[in-house]
């Protein structure tokens, strides 16, 4: 029984330096997203390898943000970045970045998930793709995460605020709606 006991406190350490759980629980309530506020930092790192932070790093452009929580969300947030970039691709004035949240356990395999990623995306969409592995959690709150494997979509003008949101697939109505704010963001 003493065996047993000696090597709690060691495995508990080991599953904090890994990452797997934390010493203290985030009791802290995160503020939502809703248009008119600023856009939270986002960090993360582009399938190109390079460090990007939301939206210092792209100031003075429009953003469109597709967040996937889930393996399965890349289907709705594929099918509005590929009709976005279809209609406002050349419009040097707005980015789009696909944005994979990934959290828990699943950071430990970070190497095997980029590698897919870029595997399975053109090169030149890496610029385009953020994965992020911090504050999984934080970003469910903010964008009101009540769907798994559903775009979260978020449409941010050039000062950084957010000026339309809305979760949930692909749909021509919705797009609609979307390319309609777009084309009025000051340019």
């Amino acid at each position: 029984m003493r065996a047993v006991r000696n090597r709690i406190p060691r495995l508990a350490t080991l599953l904090l330096g890994l990452g797997l759980v934390s010493a203290v629980p985030s009791l802290a309530k995160v503020p939502m997203i809703t248009p008119g506020g600023e856009l939270p930092k986002l960090r993360g790192e582009l399938l190109s390898g390079r460090s990007i932070v939301l939206p210092d790093s792209v100031r003075g452009s429009a953003l469109l943000l597709l967040l996937g929580f889930t393996y399965e969300s890349r289907h709705d947030v594929e099918a509005w970045a590929e009709r976005f970039r279809r209609d406002f691709g050349l419009d040097s004035k707005i980015v789009c970045y696909e944005i994979p949240v990934i959290g828990g356990a699943a950071r430990l395999a970070r190497p095997f998930i980029d590698g897919g990623m870029r595997r399975g995306t053109p090169r030149a969409l890496h610029e385009r793709v953020i994965t992020v592995y911090r504050g999984a959690g934080e970003w469910k709150q903010r964008v009101g995460f009540a769907e798994r494997d559903v775009a979260y979509v978020l449409l941010v003008d050039r000062w950084g605020r957010v000026v339309w949101q809305v979760r949930g697939p692909f749909g021509e109505e919705r797009y609609g709606l979307l390319a309609e704010r777009v084309r009025d963001l000051p340019r």
